[in-house]
């Protein structure tokens, strides 16, 4: 099983004046945490797109440029990139640039995105939510696969027979789909014979193994090879010398994350009695001392079987010396035992 870390730059407060951290200074702590994964050999680190103050990430593929120079073998990848509101073209080519600049590394993870922001702020009507995406999956899987493209759409301008550089390193770039856990998202996945990255942020994770058997269905009516099936489970995560020192770490940023969602969306109020059930072997937050994060992690693989798993550690805003910490537990410690066991 791979392992490794997703975040959309959560901006942490700094300890000694209370205040938020610079941009900048979120920016340099991040790149740190993604060059202590590539020297503890994790597998893969990915950066999210929002367009939200409460984090720094916008644009994935330029946090992602500047990590492939300063790594040597970790994959980079976006988490996600919001493909319905961006341009195919523009997506491919940055990425490409990432995969030469960092010789071959470099994924892109698309998806619809969990919040709306990007819509309006580029242009486009939230009516056509689902078409957005289906069509620039498309027009990106073309141009992924060819050199030069022909393309005509209904929400996207069209060219013909043009040329798209610069080219990855292997003529392609691993493109993977992210769903939050809807049917048709999954069947869509499934038919195309796409990697899929299922986000279990709540509740309880056995209650996805539909969903993923469901995938593992229509793969295989799609006439797809079973053998070939990539699927990744990204979840909340915190790694910590002891299981209450991690749940002390995390709590307040997860909290206060989940507090402000609630009243943007309607869920009930949030606590910490919540939160400590959800950091049992059934719920769906993986923190605690290595052990039980191995042990979840375990048992989730049982569950999905699935072939890598992500850890977003930062939600909230976690200071970046116990964000450092629990990255290298979770390369050090978990990472070593998993793969032994998967």
């Amino acid at each position: 099983m791979e392992l490794g870390i997703y975040t959309f730059g959560d901006i942490a407060k700094d300890e000694s004046t209370g205040k938020n951290l610079s941009p900048q200074q979120r920016i340099s702590d991040l790149l740190e945490e993604i060059v202590l994964a590539d020297e503890i050999g994790l597998d893969l680190f990915a950066v999210g797109e929002h367009h939200r103050p409460e984090y720094v990430v916008s644009a994935p593929e330029v946090i992602l440029a500047a990590a492939a120079v300063k790594t040597k073998n970790i994959k980079l990848s976006s988490a996600v990139t919001v493909l319905s509101s961006a341009d195919p073209v523009r997506v491919f080519q940055g990425f490409s640039t990432v995969d030469l600049l960092s010789n071959g590394r470099a994924e892109i993870m698309v998806g619809r995105g969990s919040f709306i922001e990007s819509f309006p702020l580029f242009g486009h009507n939230l009516q056509d939510y689902d078409e957005l995406f289906s069509e620039k999956l498309q027009l990106l899987l073309a141009l992924n696969k060819s050199e030069m493209v022909s393309w005509k759409g209904n929400l996207r301008p069209s060219f013909q027979n043009r040329g798209i550089y610069p080219r990855p390193v292997n003529g392609s770039i691993p493109i993977w789909i992210a769903v939050g856990g809807t049917q048709a998202s999954v069947v869509r996945a499934a038919q195309l014979g796409m990697p899929l990255a299922i986000a279990i942020i709540g509740g309880n994770p056995a209650q996805f193994v539909p969903l993923v058997d469901l995938y593992r269905k229509v793969w295989k009516q799609a006439g797809h090879d079973p053998e070939k099936i990539q699927l990744s489970i990204n979840s909340h995560s915190f790694v910590g010398e002891t299981s209450k020192q991690a749940s002390d770490s995390f709590y307040d940023g997860y909290a206060r994350t989940m507090g402000k969602l609630g009243i943007e969306r309607g869920w009930p109020p949030f606590s910490r009695n919540q939160f400590d059930q959800s950091t049992t072997l059934g719920g769906a937050l993986l923190v605690g001392d290595p052990q039980q994060v191995i042990d979840k992690i375990l048992y989730q693989h049982d569950l999905f079987k699935h072939t890598r798993f992500l850890a977003q550690m930062d939600v909230g805003g976690i200071n970046h010396r116990d964000l450092m910490k629990s990255i290298e537990l979770f390369g050090t410690k978990v990472a070593p035992e998993v793969r032994k066991h998967t």
